[in-house]
């Protein structure tokens, strides 16, 4: 099974933002995906990461997800069919923030088997500290 941690970060909420992804498999090095937008929001920055990952696979694939975003997490595994029945509207009836997004993500996942993980963030964890310095290299790197 493939492995992929993801994580965004933004400097200022909306500000410069970057998103970062390393995928590993036991038959390919480990690869580095990373990018980011000059005026965007830290959730924006998780949901392009997570989709950014996914596409990077243009066949069908069983994906192992980690993030340390519950807005991500819960989103996709919860949220969205909620805001797909209401017609993409929250439990309080406004629309849906992100919903390009969402969308794009949830049209991604349907292309692969996925099973979606949490980590805790800034906890030593080897992979999602490497997705999040890549997300801050390009926060850095454009500032």
């Amino acid at each position: 099974m493939i492995s992929i941690y993801t994580d965004g970060a933004c400097s200022g909420n909306p500000g410069i933002g970057g998103w970062g992804v390393v995928i590993l498999s036991d038959d390919i090095k480990p690869i580095f995906l990373s990018g980011g937008e000059n005026s965007t929001t830290n959730n924006r920055m998780e949901l392009l990461a997570a989709i950014n990952a996914i596409k990077y696979f243009k066949e069908k694939k069983e994906l192992q997800i980690f993030t340390d975003s519950k807005y991500l997490k819960d989103g996709i595994e919860s949220w969205i069919h909620k805001w797909k029945k209401n017609g993409w509207k929250t439990s309080n009836n406004k629309p849906v923030k992100n919903k390009d997004l969402w969308t794009k993500l949830d049209e991604e996942i349907n292309k692969h088997i996925i099973k979606w993980n949490w980590v805790k963030g800034h906890a030593n964890n080897e992979h999602n500290e490497k997705a999040d310095s890549l997300a801050r290299k390009y926060i850095e790197e454009n500032n």
